[in-house]
């Protein structure tokens, strides 16, 4: 039988302790107020739910250390038999990221021969930081110092300027949504099939997004994308502010050409080329996948005049309708790669 002198001070200690925000820790100081009023062992540990060689451990560590004991929390963590391998795994899978949990399990196994579960496998990726990403792409011509440079030295200033008021900046780019099927991921009981329409028309979208109010404007048509558009775009632009304007846009060919320089020139309006193969840094590329998400993937429309229509009204509302969405996405944080990160995989 374990004696123990409870005093004031103890009895209220253990009262401060029933207030613990862990629930194990409470039940142990119930326990210590119970005894205190000389409750027998077995009506004690049912009161708490425990068995009474639990409830001596509780007693005796009381006994021993005092309230500080009872909050020492030292539960059993059952390590991976991969712990001492940990180093070795996170290398082996920084270079050789497994498709599957089965595939990490064969992997681990030739390296190490510790053979797991896929359930215990899983379990330990999460411990040491691993978790399913879905894989993404960047161009392979794309030059990273390049990129870094342009973004230092050329983007990062202009928008300083346009964030202080003294000029705006829009982001140019064209999107052409093909009427299709863009299929999706839904939750469903069964399978879902979604319609494909007929034919490949096009709904060509033009358009320069303001890098600070998020202001879209567009030039749309079911043709083609040129010279002539981009300079009807240009003029838009040059009406809609009295501010320095600087149009961020890419290489394609009808937007780096003599007329486009010409009324550019005219206009006043700087043109920002991006270095090649840099839709990261553009950031109207982002709005182009904002539409494809709310407005096409897993959808069909009867006609190409509703496709259209639909797409136009996303575009002209998306900052009042879908303003947590576009606010999140179309911020000024910009996607920078360095040559390790690509992922080069063999045959």
């Amino acid at each position: 039988m374990i004696k123990i002198n409870f005093t004031e001070k103890g009895i209220n200690e253990l009262r401060q302790l029933q207030n613990n925000p862990h629930p194990f820790i409470r039940s142990k100081a119930l326990a210590l107020m119970l005894k205190s009023q000389d409750l027998p062992h077995y009506k004690i540990a049912n009161i708490i739910g425990v068995s009474e060689n639990t409830l001596r451990s509780y007693l005796k560590s009381y006994h021993d250390g005092g309230t500080e004991a009872l909050t020492a929390l030292n539960f059993y963590k059952p390590q991976s038999q991969l712990k001492s391998f940990e180093n070795q795994v996170k290398e082996y899978f920084d270079k050789t990221p497994p498709a599957t949990i089965s595939q990490a399990c064969a992997d681990i196994a030739k390296l190490t021969g510790v053979a797991l579960k896929n359930t215990q496998m899983r379990k330990f990726l999460k411990s040491i930081g691993v978790s399913r990403r879905k894989v993404n792409s960047i161009p392979a011509k794309a030059d990273f110092d390049a990129q870094q440079k342009f973004h230092d030295e050329k983007l990062q200033p202009t928008l300083q300027e346009a964030a202080a008021g003294k000029r705006v900046v829009y982001f140019a780019d064209a999107a052409h949504f093909v009427m299709g099927a863009f299929l999706g991921y839904l939750w469903s009981f069964t399978r879902i099939f979604v319609k494909t329409p007929c034919g490949r028309q096009r709904f060509n979208v033009l358009g320069a997004l303001n890098a600070i109010t998020k202001e879209l404007i567009t030039i749309t048509n079911n043709t083609y994308i040129t010279s002539t558009q981009v300079c009807e775009l240009l003029n838009k632009l040059a009406n809609s502010t009295k501010l320095p304007i600087t149009l961020i846009l890419d290489n394609v060919p009808y937007q780096r050409c003599q007329l486009v320089f010409s009324i550019a020139a005219q206009l006043n309006i700087e043109l920002l080329f991006l270095p090649p193969y840099s839709p990261n840094l553009n950031l109207i590329e982002r709005v182009w996948k904002l539409v494809k998400k709310e407005c096409l993937y897993s959808k069909y429309y009867d006609s190409f005049s509703i496709f259209s229509a639909t797409i136009t009204t996303f575009l002209l509302t998306m900052h009042q309708t879908h303003k947590e969405k576009s606010n999140s996405l179309l911020t000024l944080n910009f996607q920078l790669y360095k040559k390790e990160e690509q992922i080069k995989l063999a045959a």
